[in-house]
């Protein structure tokens, strides 16, 4: 089972049962069945947080895909190919969220030196 997450942890009290599960089913079940790797998987999710405008899902799932091997410049082609796909203000959202993201992990790797 996969480390506790400050995001579900912050919520944990209120739907417990709704964590309970994500952990169990979608991260101890969905994510480790061997049709796709890790990586395959946050190529596929964060596309679809992107298609279906899920900003805050999305800033989670970004560090997830870093971790799981996917690129920035990967991550950059997801964006701008589903800007025809998805519509161009979820591409310009995402572009913003990844750049948070960009900026936070370099702040973090920073203050780790």
């Amino acid at each position: 089972m996969e480390q506790r997450n400050p995001a579900r942890e912050r919520v944990r009290g209120i739907v417990p049962k709704m964590i309970e599960l994500s952990e169990q089913v979608i991260y101890g079940d969905i994510w480790e069945r061997p049709g796709l790797s890790k990586r395959d998987r946050s190529l596929i999710v964060v596309a679809t947080l992107i298609a279906t405008y899920r900003p805050e899902q999305l800033k989670g799932h970004l560090g997830r895909a870093l971790d799981n091997g996917v690129t920035k410049d990967e991550i950059g082609e997801i964006i701008t190919h589903l800007a025809f796909y998805s519509g161009w203000p979820a591409s310009v959202t995402a572009r913003r969220i990844a750049a948070e993201a960009w900026l936070l992990l370099a702040m973090c790797k920073g203050s780790a030196k």
